[in-house]
């Protein structure tokens, strides 16, 4: 999963993409997730890192990332 490069994510969960002028919201897990693979973590990594920070368990992570990955797919925002 690769977020594309030009897309902006604020803490408050805001993100914005400055080639379609589109902006949507999401809450902090997800916004942490998608500044971590901006960051060019691994899914690996990033499941990691949020495991550690919200104690969260691994199978509903893996869930909520799927969620999350249609979510980007389908307002083009995956590279």
């Amino acid at each position: 999963m690769k977020i594309s490069k030009n897309i902006a994510v604020s803490e408050s969960g805001f993100i914005f993409n400055p080639t379609t002028g589109d902006s949507f919201s999401c809450n902090a897990v997800a916004a942490d997730v998608i500044n971590l693979l901006k960051e060019n973590q691994t899914l690996e990594q990033v499941k990691t890192r949020i495991i550690e920070k919200y104690e969260v368990h691994a199978s509903e992570l893996d869930k909520d990332l799927q969620d999350l990955w249609l979510q980007l797919r389908d307002n083009n925002l995956l590279e």
